[in-house]
């Protein structure tokens, strides 16, 4: 996509879950716990592409942060799908380390845009 690290990160991880999603449904016959992973995994990249085209840094931090929540909501699933043993450990460790990694960096970007909206005192990009 370019050289926008988040970008690219979150868009890897919606290719990801998008085949996760087939391969849940495809072969261990999963459908509803792989659908909301799917939406939230999915929903990551929408929400930071979202972000980079906001209005003001509000709007930026606001889109940036409902990325965040939606990668905690996917990590969520995946630790479900993997205790109730639809991921063995191998397929978990590899998807939530993805996901965690995505995590750290939106958390990043959100904690040092809301600093720089304290200490600028600007809503405007």
């Amino acid at each position: 996509m370019g050289n926008n690290t988040v970008v690219d990160k979150s868009m890897a991880f919606a290719v990801r879950i998008v085949r996760l999603y087939q391969f849940l449904c495809d072969e261990r016959k999963e459908y509803v716990l792989s659908k909301q992973l799917l939406r939230s995994g999915t929903s990551i990249g929408a929400n930071v592409t979202e972000a980079l085209d906001g209005i003001s840094r509000r709007d930026f931090l606001n889109k940036m942060y409902i990325a965040l929540k939606e990668c905690s909501e996917s990590s969520y699933w995946i630790d479900l799908l993997h205790r109730t043993g639809y991921l063995d450990d191998d397929q978990y460790r590899s998807i939530w380390s993805d996901c965690n990694e995505l995590k750290h960096i939106l958390s990043s970007i959100t904690k040092t845009t809301k600093e720089s909206m304290k200490t600028r005192g600007s809503d405007y990009l």
